[in-house]
């Protein structure tokens, strides 16, 4: 039988640091030949057919306005071996500097969309604006997965999830229930 934790009172203002819903990424995007890469931790699935993914991009970030216009983006999935690369990338703006020149990253040409690949990148998910209804209000834009490429090993890679005040975890062990999963209860 576990054992019950004691629990303490704790800053509502941090709850994230226990809720962010998953690995951090960098969101490249392009307008008017210009390009840019923004790191995002604030992003969930919310659904499966079509592929939606919401994501928060605050209106001050340069990528806003790029997204905004061209309704398009790829979010590129980064490991840990690009760890200093997210921080520098999250810590600078594309308004000032070429981040693909100024942290060595490689753009690839998308599929389906104009924004570029992150090469390094183990995976890269090409979307498209779906809904910006509440953009406006909460700077949420839902975008819908148009093409993913995926780099076939490792299966599960180590990926960053940022848990506040410049800390990161490690995508930690994987844990099969494979043999007890049943997909018609999702």
């Amino acid at each position: 039988m576990p054992r019950h934790p004691t629990k303490r009172d704790f800053p509502v203002a941090e709850v994230r640091r226990y809720l962010e819903p998953g690995p951090i990424v960098l969101v490249s995007a392009r307008r008017r030949g210009k390009a840019n890469i923004m790191t995002l931790g604030w992003h969930t699935v919310m659904e499966f057919t079509p592929s939606l993914v919401g994501c928060v991009i605050a209106a001050g970030n340069h990528s806003f306005a790029m997204i905004r216009e061209s309704r398009e983006c790829v979010i590129n999935l980064p490991t840990t071996a690009l760890t200093d690369t997210v921080v520098a990338i999250g810590n600078t703006s594309g308004a000032e500097i070429d981040k693909f020149a100024a942290f060595g990253l490689t753009a690839d040409d998308a599929r389906e969309v104009e924004a570029p690949l992150i090469r390094e990148c183990h995976a890269s998910f090409e979307c498209r604006l779906h809904d910006d209804a509440l953009v406006d209000r909460y700077n949420f834009f839902i975008f819908r997965v148009v093409c993913a490429h995926v780099a076939p090993t490792p299966e599960h890679p180590q990926t960053l999830h940022y848990t506040g005040d410049g800390v990161f975890m490690v995508a930690g062990k994987v844990i099969s229930r494979r043999s007890k999963f049943r997909p018609e209860m999702l």
